[in-house]
């Protein structure tokens, strides 16, 4: 059955930048009030501002949290300052767009003196997937996520290939999806969704990093049928769709929102 987010709150981790951003954006048009966490410099808070000042402007009301969304301490503090925020009622939609890892190669060759060493692939896998199931076990625990709620987690197909610089990030995804299998096993009880979306790839700050990510871009641009790569609002419309039901029939899936990139 469809219902309406019109007056739910969302829990948007990873909010500044990228999906994060545009899901606000889409579910605050959607009526929904955006709780935002993210990481970010001195140097970007002028654009966070100007996009609460935009969320406000469609009518949400707006938490927004500048801190590290993978401490333990940060959690803790934010699952009580969101029971606070909601007056208990707790979340309807949480979207996981963290994107904080290491880029380095496994193996040292020629041209790259550098290699990842453990504190940084044990730093990516914590921060882009366990910290998942934290946040989602910390909420539940809460009483913050309730029948019909919806988790959202973000993976790419670089959760099943193999990318120059991608190796830690890959392994992280690819933990992330079995998480998503496992949350919604367990909370399925509960009946609250827990699904991964696999983006096609997209320009955002976190690809922008990675070595060779323009040829990427222009490789799925090429690629994809419909001759465009993915861009941020393809995905936060798809979280908007998947929104709109109480139902958590749909759980513990890989959904591809890549336009078709994946297929060919």
């Amino acid at each position: 059955m469809l219902t309406s987010t019109k007056g739910t709150w969302c829990l948007i981790l990873g909010a500044s930048s990228g999906m994060g951003r545009a899901t606000a954006l889409a579910m605050a048009k959607e009526g929904a009030n955006v709780f935002g966490v993210h990481f970010d410099s001195a140097d970007r808070l002028e654009a966070i501002d100007e996009l609460t000042d935009e969320l406000r402007e469609l009518g949400a009301k707006v938490s927004f949290h500048n801190a590290n969304a993978a401490s333990r301490a940060t959690r803790a503090e934010l699952v009580e300052k969101l029971t606070e925020v909601t007056g208990g009622a707790g979340v309807r939609v949480v979207l996981h767009s963290l994107a904080f890892g290491s880029l380095l190669p496994f193996i040292p060759s020629t041209g790259e003196p550098s290699v990842i060493t453990q504190r940084q692939m044990d730093m990516t896998s914590d921060v882009m997937a366990h910290s998942l199931v934290y946040w989602v076990r910390d909420l539940h625990t809460a009483g913050l996520l309730s029948r019909g709620a919806k988790v959202f987690t973000l993976t790419s197909h670089g959760d099943n290939r193999v990318i120059s610089h991608y190796g830690a990030v890959s392994a992280a995804k690819s933990a992330l999806v079995s998480h998503v299998r496992q949350l919604a096993v367990e909370l399925a009880p509960s009946g609250i969704a827990v699904n991964a979306l696999r983006a096609g790839v997209t320009r955002t700050p976190a690809l922008e990093r990675i070595p060779g990510g323009d040829d990427l871009i222009q490789r799925a641009t090429q690629a994809n049928p419909h001759g465009r790569a993915t861009v941020p609002e393809d995905i936060a419309e798809a979280v908007v769709l998947l929104s709109a039901s109480d139902s958590s029939w749909l759980t513990g899936n890989v959904i591809s929102v890549d336009g078709g990139e994946g297929l060919v």
